[in-house]
């Protein structure tokens, strides 16, 4: 169903041939929006769009509502990476790739993935344009019309943004506020039915930082086993930004339940600007072969990832990474540093996170905390701290809270904190 058009009105000036001007008013018919896509939002970057006009007039932004290593200091994607990425242009390697991934890099994922404890092949791995697009491909495999997809509440955006447009609904399975956003597997059996193709676990998560422990994962797994048409959707961009030491392959727990592990190059390589990703499918029981070969001909259809990009990430998992140790470090002091403010600020407090790079905020303050979403924005009005609403990683199970990356040097988180505490009335 299309929205119903609007009308607008312009005005324009004309020239008479008597030397004077007229004006005239025409009305211009606005071409509809699709349903699909009036219905799309991205609280992440939906809330940079006042920001940006903030900048224009000349204010200056302090910056906390994205993922993005990239823009702060101390973090910076490893040199021998990057040579890896130049030394692909230099020598042309810019034509179109494998669709499945060049294969020098599907053997290293392959590699990588092994070595966390389950059997991946190199034909069980496909190189995408990130992980949002793997995300698309697979909804487009797996989902009718009447299917459901349960993940947690609150997930990253695009888990309710994106089924929709292939069918599909998604509904939200509870992670608890007050116990370190523990899944609620009772929550997950009573909504488990004949309809849900895709089970999604994002561990660690994003945004709670919470991780699961083995346990956890193993009776997800028992879950979804009960259920044939079930497939475990296991979102691991975060694993190796594991603080707890329990994180744990999805794959390399099941026995017979089909799991798709979803990781890539932006977060722990940290490249997000790569834009380069991957599935790999972990099968015992031959369930997927028919989806599989539906994802083969989407990802044959859109051609390939990016080329140069995919030899940057091959030098990340075939090279040394004992630089990772060094990030991770910057990260965790970071973190640490936020966690101490917030716990001093009336009106917040905050669980903290197993894993990641962010901190999912409780707006205690029982006024602000109605309308997160209010709060948001008039922080960024006031005080120019820009941070994302609770609500947009789950109306249900996000609201009353802020999600902030621990990313930049201290002084510069010490600079919005202080800010959000004078906000705040402190």
């Amino acid at each position: 169903m299309r929205h119903v058009p609007y009308w607008a009105s312009e005005q324009s000036t004309i020239r008479r041939f008597d030397g004077g001007t007229a004006s005239r008013t025409h009305v211009v018919e606005q071409v509809d929006v699709s349903a699909r896509a009036a219905a799309i939002e991205y609280a992440i970057r939906d809330v940079v769009i006042p920001a940006v006009e903030l900048e224009a007039q000349g204010h200056e932004i302090i910056r906390l509502n994205i993922g993005d290593p990239l823009a702060y200091e101390g973090l910076p994607t490893p040199e021998h990476m990057i040579t890896s990425f130049k030394a692909a242009l230099d020598r042309q390697d810019n034509g179109y790739g494998p669709s499945y991934g060049i294969p020098e890099l599907r053997s290293a994922i392959a590699s990588a993935e092994s070595a966390k404890g389950w059997d991946c092949s190199p034909n069980d791995v496909y190189v995408t344009h990130g992980v949002t697009e793997a995300l698309q491909i697979i909804f487009a495999a797996f989902l009718e019309e009447g299917d459901t997809i349960l993940v947690p509440g609150p997930h990253y955006p695009p888990y309710m943004a994106y089924p929709q447009m292939y069918g599909g609904t998604t509904v939200e399975y509870r992670m608890g506020p007050g116990d370190g956003w523990q899944i609620d597997l009772e929550d997950i059996r009573s909504k488990m039915n004949d309809s849900v193709r895709l089970l999604v676990l994002i561990n660690p998560n994003n945004p709670t930082g919470n991780v699961a422990t083995p346990d956890e994962v193993d009776a997800l797994i028992d879950i979804a086993s009960q259920w044939p048409k079930c497939t475990i959707l296991a979102d691991e961009i975060y694993d190796g930004l594991d603080f707890t030491g329990h994180q744990c392959s999805a794959a390399s727990r099941s026995d017979s339940t089909p799991v798709i592990v979803l990781n890539g190059v932006s977060k722990v390589y940290f490249a997000p600007g790569w834009r380069v990703g991957y599935m790999a499918w972990h099968d015992p029981s031959g369930a997927l072969r028919v989806v599989r070969d539906g994802v083969e001909r989407l990802l044959r259809s859109r051609l390939c990832a990016s080329t140069p990009a995919q030899h940057g990430f091959l030098a990340g998992l075939v090279d040394d990474t004992g630089w990772m140790a060094g990030h991770r470090g910057r990260i965790r002091r970071r973190m640490d540093y936020c966690l101490d403010r917030i716990a001093s600020i009336n009106g917040l407090e905050c669980e903290t996170p197993g894993g990641a790079f962010y901190l999912f905020v409780r707006i205690t303050d029982p006024e602000m905390a109605t309308d997160d979403k209010a709060f948001v924005l008039d922080l960024l009005h006031q005080h120019h701290v820009l941070v994302v609403h609770g609500s947009g990683f789950s109306p249900e199970f996000g609201s009353g809270h802020f999600r902030m990356v621990c990313l930049p040097p201290v002084e510069v988180l010490a600079e919005a904190l202080d800010r959000i505490e004078t906000f705040l009335g402190g």
